[in-house]
């Protein structure tokens, strides 16, 4: 693959991102860990608005379904000693400016998502603890929850929150998600330190959420991604908790998860395994990944002639979160915040 690297922003902390359509053009948006602002990009990389200048702590965004210039995201999550004061927010352009309203209260969130099945939007909310009462305390484990999203978002506020309903407790470390496609809607996989689980919302409002174990190693992110075309999803996670182990797993003929591939640098290169998107890259599936410390590289991840092979993306950059889309003229693309030199960059890859 041939990359060409754009570096569209020097922003402190940089983190969170999400694709958004705003006044009719398809956009993205990057936002601060830290108490840095929230940006608006065009697909080719120019600043078009800033959306808030503060409070930051924003561990992610998503652009809320069939919305012009709308998104939620997490605010005053600024690291996972400094979170219970976190919640979620609706944010809305207006005419010359950007409205920020509560939709709830979610201390300690770190991931959340919509999820969509059979037409109906539901909201799911991953906490990362639950309690904390000094640094690195990790004795009040984490949980998740959801609700139905309804379509108007206009009457949630800080005195009129969305109501979030538990649907998973004793969590530890309850750090990853990622969404992916399953039986023709979306699912959720949730990785913490019991394992990794695929979350399916409810066929109809009011029913249950299913909840399946897919592999009980501790996990800090993880993927299903059909590397080699047999059409079951292979597993990918990185652990434990911010970890430096990179591992693929295969389902066998049990239907248990069993590794088959390991990524073989020295795991005191891959400190901190962090950004991950799992999608086609050209044309083909891929797993690219990024670790904050050690090397600090960001790799992709594809499977060709019968064996797991990868290429640098870049080096040196401590990559804490990374994006994919493709742009009007069909290319790839790939944004990544470098988050440990304070850089958001564009990564064009080509044949």
């Amino acid at each position: 693959m041939k990359i060409t690297k754009k570096v569209i922003s020097n922003l402190n902390k940089c983190y969170a991102m999400s694709e958004l359509t705003w006044q009719g053009k398809h956009c993205f948006l990057v936002a601060a860990e830290k108490r840095d602002p929230c940006y608006v990009f065009s697909e080719d990389g120019e600043q078009l608005d800033t959306v808030w200048t503060e409070p930051g702590g924003v561990m992610t965004m998503v652009p809320v379904p069939g919305a012009d210039g709308q998104f939620l995201a997490t605010h005053k999550f600024y690291s996972p000693n400094d979170s219970a004061d976190a919640k979620i927010v609706i944010a809305t352009a207006k005419d010359g400016g950007w409205e920020i309203r509560t939709l709830c209260e979610a201390p300690f969130v770190h991931r959340f998502g919509i999820l969509n099945r059979n037409g109906v939007n539901y909201l799911i909310v991953c906490c990362l603890k639950s309690d904390h009462e000094y640094k690195n305390d990790w004795r009040f484990p984490g949980a998740c929850y959801a609700s139905v999203l309804p379509s108007d978002l206009s009457v949630f506020n800080e005195e009129h929150p969305l109501t979030l309903e538990p649907i998973m407790s004793d969590m530890l470390r309850n750090h990853g998600y990622s969404k992916v496609q399953i039986d023709g809607y979306e699912a959720a996989v949730v990785g913490c330190e019991e394992g990794t689980f695929l979350f399916r919302p409810p066929v109809a409002p009011g029913k249950d959420w299913e909840i399946d174990l897919l592999c009980a190693v501790p996990s800090s992110d993880s993927v299903l991604i059909d590397f080699d075309g047999d059409g079951k999803l292979e597993l990918g996670t990185i652990s434990p908790f911010h970890g430096n182990s990179l591992t693929i797993y295969h389902l066998d003929e049990f239907g248990n998860y069993v590794p088959c591939w390991k990524y073989d640098a020295p795991e005191k290169d891959t400190e901190m395994l962090h950004a991950t998107w799992a999608g086609d890259l050209l044309g083909r599936p891929a797993w690219c990944v990024g670790w904050r410390k050690g090397t600090r590289c960001t790799i992709a991840i594809t499977y060709e002639d019968g064996a797991y092979r990868t290429e640098f993306i870049d080096k040196a950059t401590g990559c804490a979160n990374l994006m994919h889309f493709v742009n009007a003229a069909g290319q790839d693309v790939l944004v990544g915040t470098n988050r440990e030199i304070d850089e958001v960059a564009m990564y064009t890859i080509t044949k």
